[in-house]
C-alpha cells in the first residue's frame, strides 16, 4: 500500500506540473473563445476526459479492478451548481485547475482559494446536502463502442502530433494546452488505479464534510503533491515570488473560492472532478453541469468586459 501510495503521489505531482505548465483553466479557455475565436484549450479540457475514458477503459480490459463514482440525477440544482462554480471561477480569476496554475506560478493570494472552497462546502452542509446518488448508477464507459473508437482516434491523432507539439512548447516557454491534458489525464488515470477516486476539491469537500479520516488524510496529502508538483512547474520556468499577494486579490479568491465550495456541493463535483471523473464516464449530470459552468463563465466575462467599456466611456465623457 505504501508503494502504490508513492505512485500516486508522484502522478499527482506530475499532474500539478502539467497544470501549471499548461496554465489548464476553464475561465482561460472560454477567454480565448471570446478574445481569439479559438477553442483550443476548451477542447483540450474535454480531451482530458477522453484521455481519461481511455486510460479507464484499459485498464478494465486488461482486469484491473477499478472503483467508479456513482451517477446523480440531473436537476434544477444541477444546473445552479455550474452556475455557481461559474461565478466562482470568475471572481477568483480561474477556475480549480487554474488556481493550481497560478499558485505555481508564484500568485501565493491563490492560496486562499482552497481555504474558501472549503468555507463554501461548509456553508453549503450547513443549509442541506446535495442530491443523493441515483438509483441505479451510470459507468457507461464499460461498454461503450463509440467511445473506444473515438478516444482511440484522438489517441492516434494527438500522437502523431506529440513531437511537433514538444517543439512548439518549448519555443513558446509554457506546454501546449493538448499536452498539457495529455499528461492530465494519465496521471489521473493512474492515480485512479492505485489510490481510487480522487479530486482535490473532492478532498476538501470530505474533511469540510467528516472532518480528518484516514481516507481523507491520505487525498490531502494527494492534495500536497498536487501543489508541489504546480509550485515545481513555477520553479522550471523561474516565476515563483513575482506577484506577492494583496488584500484585494486575497478577498477575490477567498470569495470565488467560496462560490465554487457552495456549488461543488450543490451539484455535487467541482469541475476537476467532473472533467475528470464524471464526463469520462458520459455521466450525464457532470456534462449539464460543466456545461451550466461554461455558459457562465462566458456571460460573466463579456458582461464584465461591458461594464468595463461603459465605465472607460464614462470616465473620458467626463474629462
Amino acid at each position: 500500500m505504501t508503494a502504490l501510495f508513492a505512485v500516486a503521489a508522484l502522478a499527482a505531482a506530475a499532474m500539478g506540473f502539467a497544470i501549471q505548465r499548461g496554465a489548464t483553466c476553464t475561465v482561460a479557455a472560454v477567454a480565448e473563445v471570446l478574445d481569439r475565436r479559438r477553442a483550443n484549450r476548451l477542447i483540450a479540457l474535454v480531451e482530458t476526459a477522453l484521455w481519461v475514458a481511455a486510460g479507464v477503459l484499459a485498464a478494465r480490459a486488461l482486469g484491473v479492478a477499478t472503483a467508479l463514482p456513482p451517477s446523480f440525477p440531473v436537476t434544477a440544482a444541477t444546473v445552479a451548481g455550474g452556475v455557481l462554480l461559474g461565478l466562482g471561477a470568475v471572481v477568483n480569476g480561474a477556475c480549480v485547475f487554474g488556481a493550481v496554475a497560478r499558485l505555481g506560478s508564484g500568485e501565493w493570494a491563490f492560496v486562499a482559494t482552497p481555504v474558501g472552497f472549503y468555507a463554501g462546502c461548509r456553508a453549503a452542509l450547513a443549509i442541506g446536502h446535495g442530491p443523493m446518488p441515483a438509483a441505479v448508477a451510470m459507468p457507461v464507459v464499460a461498454g461503450t463502442v463509440g467511445l473506444v473508437l473515438l478516444t482511440s482516434g484522438v489517441a492516434l491523432f494527438r500522437g502523431l502530433r506529440l513531437a511537433r507539439l514538444r517543439r512548439a512548447a518549448r519555443r513558446a516557454g509554457a506546454w501546449n494546452p493538448h499536452v498539457a491534458t495529455l499528461v492530465i489525464g494519465l496521471c489521473f488515470v493512474v492515480t485512479l488505479l492505485t489510490a481510487g477516486a480522487w479530486a482535490y476539491t473532492d478532498a476538501l469537500a470530505d474533511f469540510a464534510r467528516s472532518g480528518m479520516t484516514w481516507p481523507t488524510a491520505l487525498r490531502l496529502l494527494l492534495f500536497a503533491a498536487l501543489l508541489a508538483g504546480a509550485v515545481a512547474g513555477g520553479a522550471s520556468e523561474g516565476r515563483l515570488g513575482h506577484r506577492p499577494p494583496t488584500a484585494a486579490m486575497v478577498a477575490r479568491c477567498l470569495g470565488g473560492g467560496f462560490l465554487m465550495g457552495l456549488g461543488s456541493l450543490v451539484i455535487p463535483g467541482s469541475n476537476d472532478g467532473l472533467i475528470l471523473l464524471g464526463m469520462p464516464l458520459l455521466l450525464p449530470y457532470a456534462w449539464v453541469a460543466f456545461a451550466a459552468m461554461v455558459a457562465t463563465v462566458a456571460l460573466a466575462l463579456v458582461a464584465a468586459r461591458r461594464l468595463n467599456a461603459s465605465d472607460l466611456g464614462h470616465q473620458s465623457a467626463v474629462r
